[in-house]
C-alpha cells in the first residue's frame, strides 16, 4: 500500500495571515498523483490542462502539471496532511 511520502517530494509554507502550503511531488510519481487527485477533486477552472482551479471539501487548491499544487487557507500542516492523503490513496 502506498502512503504520502511516496508522492511528496516536498511542502513548504508560505509566510502571512492566511496560510497556503506549496506541495512538490517526486518527479517518478507526479503524473500518477495528478491523475489520482483530478478523478476526486471537483474541477473548478482548467487552462489547458497546465493548471487546474480544483476544491476538495471545501479546500480551494491549484494542481499544475509540473507536479506542484497550492493548497489555499489551511488551518495547519496537519490539515493538509489529512487532505492529501484523502486525495492521494
Amino acid at each position: 500500500m502506498s502512503n504520502v511520502e511516496d508522492y511528496v517530494a516536498r511542502i513548504e509554507e508560505t509566510c502571512g495571515e492566511e496560510k497556503h502550503f506549496i506541495v512538490i511531488f517526486k518527479y517518478d510519481s507526479k503524473n500518477e498523483a495528478i491523475v489520482k487527485i483530478l478523478k476526486k477533486a471537483k474541477v473548478e477552472k482548467s487552462m489547458s490542462r497546465i493548471a487546474f482551479e480544483l476544491t476538495f471539501r471545501k479546500v480551494s487548491f491549484r494542481l499544475y502539471g509540473t507536479g506542484k499544487a497550492i493548497f489555499r487557507n489551511l488551518k495547519d500542516k496537519k490539515a493538509l496532511q489529512k487532505i492529501l492523503a484523502d486525495l492521494l490513496l
